[in-house]
């Protein structure tokens, strides 16, 4: 990766067009279900969302061997949607916007009593 891509976000806007090419092999509620994801995902991101990247890159191989064998996208992430993003984002450790809050409020707490 060059660093005028990284700059820009370049890098990221190809990684989410392979990800699309990925996702039209996949049934409908596949890619229904990839949209949600793709949208609720977000709020789990750091800075730049280059965090994500690998979170959906597995759920995406996740979906594709699901599909494969055939079984239904409801049976792989279950009922509640934001609760299988909300599992998945604290595997990997990414942490929302009120954990990031919470470390800030902490650190800031921790220097004004000398700690």
């Amino acid at each position: 990766m060059n660093f005028y891509d990284k700059v820009t976000g370049n890098d990221m806007n190809k990684k989410q067009a392979e990800f699309q090419k990925r996702i039209e092999k996949l049934p409908q509620d596949y890619q229904d279900s990839w949209l949600l994801i793709n949208q609720k995902i977000w709020k789990y991101s750091d800075f730049t969302g280059r965090n994500l990247y690998p979170m959906l890159e597995g759920i995406l191989g996740l979906y594709e061997e699901s599909a494969a064998q055939g079984i239904e996208v409801n049976q792989v992430v279950g009922e509640p949607l934001d609760a299988f993003i909300a599992e998945i984002a604290t595997i990997e450790g990414a942490l929302s916007h009120r954990d990031k809050l919470r470390q800030q409020l902490n650190k800031n707490i921790a220097k004004k009593l000398g700690r």
